[in-house]
């Protein structure tokens, strides 16, 4: 596994080519990632799929190695001034960036969203955060609305077996990203079925599971009881926060089925 500060590098990952879903870009677009603290930390093989995935649409994808948290778990909490250091240093790393994917509706959504009210006040942040709330996309929103839904590829999405969508809550109501996801599954030949409740939400939420561990697990009861019911052989959501609460809560049912990032799903590296 290369490090996420190589993870750019086209030497690292080898055998990756543009266009593989059939899209002719009349001019190359360019991204920078933003891989997030869960992935960066414990799920690097994701950024390596969400990566491989840009570069077969036809993207070419930086790296800023600067980047660092984005500040929401202390602005969540109500620690306003150390949030806003880390979102400084984040407008810092992602100044320059034409176009910022964020595999994560959680992530994605500090960005977008909620670095407005850490720097109300602020003019001169404030103006910075603007500009990049307009560049911020999450990875399924921006193949589907810059990018272009992919044309259908089944040969390796096949080995998914059949899916279930979880759509997060960030995602959903903080991005207003509803349809995306399901729609490039769709576009890629997953076997995809319902999700009871699916916009129930799963119960992690960040602090909310730490703070509320009784709540939370009485939520990720329902959810996995869903989960089940749906017959799926995978789940897979936009963001790994959900998707580790939820893999834990189907480890310890000693349920079969497997939790993935939807980036590892369009990958074919979901077995």
């Amino acid at each position: 596994m290369c490090s996420l500060s190589d993870l750019c590098r086209s030497d690292n990952l080898a055998g990756v080519t543009h266009g593989r879903f059939g899209l002719t870009l009349p001019q190359p677009i360019r991204a920078s990632l933003f891989v997030t603290c869960i992935i960066d930390q414990l799920y690097p093989e994701v950024g390596v799929s969400v990566v491989r995935v840009l570069r077969r649409s036809g993207v070419e994808v930086d790296f800023p190695v600067n980047q660092t948290c984005c500040g929401q778990p202390l602005y969540n909490s109500g620690f306003t001034q150390e949030a806003k250091k880390l979102a400084e240093r984040t407008l810092d790393a992602m100044e320059n960036c034409e176009y910022v994917v964020v595999p994560s509706g959680s992530c994605g959504a500090m960005l977008r969203v909620f670095y407005l009210d850490l720097f109300a006040g602020d003019a001169a942040q404030s103006a910075r955060a603007e500009v990049l709330s307009k560049r911020v996309y999450e990875f399924t929103e921006f193949l589907s609305d810059v990018v272009g839904v992919p044309a259908p590829e089944t040969t390796e999405s096949e080995r998914a077996g059949t899916v279930t969508y979880h759509p997060s809550c960030h995602l959903l109501r903080e991005m207003e990203v509803r349809d995306a996801p399901t729609k490039l599954l769709d576009a890629a030949g997953v076997s995809r079925v319902p999700l009871p409740n699916a916009e129930q939400c799963c119960g992690f939420g960040g602090t909310f599971a730490v703070k509320y561990p009784h709540i939370s697990q009485e939520m990720l009861a329902d959810k996995i009881d869903a989960i089940i019911a749906s017959g799926a052989d995978m789940v897979t959501a936009c963001d790994m926060g959900c998707l580790m609460h939820i893999g834990g809560g189907l480890s310890r049912r000693q349920s079969p089925v497997k939790a993935r990032h939807i980036a590892q799903v369009l990958d074919g590296s979901a077995g």
